[in-house]
């Protein structure tokens, strides 16, 4: 599959410690990527200096040829790269409708008011979000409130979304609704990058994963590949390689 996202001896350190140290890794258009590891590995890192919020010490990140080192986040937004955070990000005090009108207010400002909120429920109901519109962000469980964070950045309208951790905190039905989301995101013609602890979402989603340890891209390859490493088993495995 042909690269739409390159990074290319990828460098941070915070302090003296080497939290990114010469990763390289390309990402496929319009499939699901993952990069996987423990805690403390960089993964987090790793998407704050793709969506600009840390620049890097060294290294390159280029977007279909277009290098992105250097851009603040919103020029690097406007280009097609949009994320989730793990702490979701919502407005609390905003309704689940209100939350996706922040976005769409930014992306679709010559459509009018009543057509931005036709756009909005639907974005939702594409996210899979059954609570009512009009419930306040504040008061949805966390994977309601996880399924609206996605609708937000559908919103946005992304060639390329970084989802930090999509799987944590569901439950299987609502595991089942991410897999088809994500599974039609990618068959639409978008590029899904995704942190996951869970690696039973990395099997039912990605088609290649990257094994992060210590800033080091130590492994790559299929799921099945990096699961049968001996760098992931030690992490995972408790030293022996899945079977």
């Amino acid at each position: 599959m042909k690269a739409q996202l390159e990074i290319s001896s990828l460098s941070k350190a915070f302090g003296g410690n080497a939290v990114l140290d010469r990763v390289d890794l390309e990402v496929a258009a319009c499939a699901v990527s993952a990069v996987i590891g423990p805690n403390g590995a960089g993964k987090t890192t790793l998407f704050n200096a793709i969506s600009g919020f840390v620049p890097p010490d060294r290294g390159q990140i280029t977007l279909e040829g277009v290098e992105l080192v250097g851009m603040p986040p919103h020029r690097i937004a406007e280009l097609g790269v949009g994320r989730t955070f793990q702490n979701l990000r919502l407005f609390p005090r905003l309704t689940v409708l209100e939350n996706v009108l922040v976005a769409l207010d930014r992306t679709e400002r010559r459509q009018s008011r009543r057509r931005r909120q036709v756009q909005a429920r639907a974005l939702l109901e594409r996210a899979g979000v059954s609570a009512s519109p009009d419930t306040f962000a504040s008061d949805l469980s966390f994977a309601e409130q996880k399924f609206v964070s996605l609708a937000r950045a559908l919103a946005c309208g992304h060639r390329i979304l970084l989802l930090d951790e999509p799987g944590s905190g569901l439950d299987p039905p609502s595991l089942e609704r991410m897999y088809a989301l994500v599974r039609s995101l990618a068959a639409e013609g978008r590029t899904i990058l995704l942190i996951e602890h869970n690696l039973d979402v990395v099997r039912e989603l990605a088609e290649r994963v990257v094994f992060l340890d210590r800033g080091r891209a130590l492994a790559r390859g299929t799921p099945a590949q990096v699961f049968a490493s001996p760098e992931a088993a030690n992490s995972y495995f408790g030293g022996e390689p899945e079977p």
